[in-house]
C-alpha cells in the first residue's frame, strides 16, 4: 500500500510534467496555420514602418538636436522648444493656421450637409452630381491654387471683373492679410465641399425611410424632421467628418505655398504651422527646430482633434435628451 500511494503522485506529477510542453508547439502550429493571412497584411505594416513610423520617431529624436543636413548632430537638448516658445513668428503662424481652419471647415461642413440632403431627395442623375461634386476633391491641389490665385489676381482676376460689373471697387486679395485668408479658405471650401456631401449622402442612405414618414404623420415640419432625426443618425457621420477636417486643415500647407511662395504673403499671413515647418528645416536648413514645430504641430492636431471630438459628442448627447 505504502508502495502504490508514493507511486501515485510520481504518476501525476510526471503526466503534469508531460501536458506543460505540449500546449506550446500547438500554439506555434496554430500561428504558422495562418501564415497567408500574415504574410498577405504584412506589406502594410512593412511599408507604414519604413515611412510612417521610422520617419516619426527620427522626427522626435531630431527636436532634441541642432543638424543643419550635412553636418554633424549636436545635442541640443529643449533649447529648440525654448525658443520655439519664445518665437513670435511661430504663434503667428498658429494663428494663421486656426483663422484658416475655421474660416474652411465651418463652411465646407455646412455645405455639404445641404447638398446631401438636396442630393437625397434629387430623383434623376444621381451619378451626374456625385461625379461632378467629387471632382474638385481629386484634381491636383497645385492646379487648383495656381487657378485661384489667377483667379483672384488684381490687375486682371476674373473675381474683381465681376466686381467692377456690379460698381464695386477692386481687392486686393493676395496683397492683404484678410484677403490672403479667404483665398485660402474659399479654395479648400471648394476642393472639400464635394467629398463631405458625398460621405453625408452615404450617411443618409442608410437611414430608413420609414422614419421620415412616421414623423410627417406627426405632424413634423422639414426643419423638425431635419433636426430630431437626420441630425442624430449621422451623428457618427458628422463625427468623423468633423475629426477629418480638423486633421486637414490644421496641417495646411500647399495652398499657401503655391499662391503666396516661401514669403507668406503680406505680413506673413498666409504662413500655417506646416509652412513655417517647412521654412525653417528646407529653406533655412534648421532641421533640428523644423522637427521642434513638427511635434508641436503634432501635439496641436490631437489636442484640437479631441476636443472637437468631445464637442461634438456632447452636443449630440444634450439634443437627444
Amino acid at each position: 500500500m505504502t508502495l502504490s500511494r508514493t507511486a501515485a503522485p510520481a504518476a501525476a506529477h510526471k503526466t503534469r510534467i508531460r501536458i506543460g510542453p505540449r500546449r506550446a508547439p500547438g500554439r506555434r502550429r496554430r500561428v504558422l496555420a495562418h501564415w497567408p493571412q500574415y504574410l498577405a497584411i504584412s506589406p502594410f505594416y512593412v511599408l507604414f514602418a519604413v515611412f510612417g513610423l521610422a520617419p516619426l520617431l527620427f522626427s522626435f529624436y531630431l527636436a532634441f538636436q541642432r543638424w543643419d543636413g550635412i553636418g554633424e548632430m549636436r545635442f541640443a537638448g529643449l533649447d529648440n522648444f525654448e525658443y520655439l516658445i519664445s518665437d513670435d513668428i511661430f504663434w503667428l503662424s498658429l494663428w494663421n493656421t486656426l483663422l484658416i481652419w475655421v474660416m474652411s471647415t465651418v463652411p465646407t461642413l455646412t455645405l455639404a450637409l445641404v447638398l446631401a440632403v438636396l442630393l437625397h431627395s434629387v430623383k434623376r442623375f444621381k451619378a451626374f452630381y456625385r461625379m461632378a461634386f467629387f471632382i474638385p476633391n481629386i484634381t491636383s491641389t497645385v492646379a487648383i491654387s495656381i487657378f485661384f490665385g489667377a483667379l483672384f489676381a488684381t490687375n486682371y482676376g476674373l473675381v474683381n471683373a465681376g466686381l467692377e460689373a456690379v460698381g464695386l471697387p477692386e481687392v486686393s486679395w493676395l496683397q492683404n492679410a484678410w484677403g490672403i485668408k479667404i483665398v485660402i479658405a474659399v479654395l479648400t471650401v471648394w476642393q472639400w465641399t464635394g467629398y463631405n456631401a458625398i460621405i453625408y449622402l452615404a450617411g443618409l442612405q442608410t437611414i430608413p425611410s420609414d422614419l421620415y414618414e412616421q414623423a410627417r404623420i406627426d405632424g413634423a415640419n422639414a426643419v423638425q424632421i431635419f433636426r430630431h432625426v437626420t441630425l442624430p443618425l449621422l451623428r457618427p457621420i458628422i463625427l468623423f467628418t468633423v475629426v477629418l477636417s480638423t486633421v486637414g486643415g490644421l496641417q495646411t500647407f500647399t495652398e499657401p505655398k503655391v499662391l503666396l511662395g516661401d514669403t507668406a504673403g503680406t505680413g506673413q499671413s498666409g504662413l500655417t504651422m506646416v509652412f513655417y515647418f517647412y521654412r525653417s528645416a528646407f529653406s533655412h536648413n534648421d532641421y533640428g527646430y523644423g522637427a521642434a514645430i513638427a511635434v508641436v504641430v503634432l501635439l496641436v492636431v490631437a489636442l484640437f482633434t479631441i476636443l472637437n471630438w468631445a464637442l461634438v459628442q456632447r452636443g449630440q448627447n444634450e439634443r437627444s435628451r
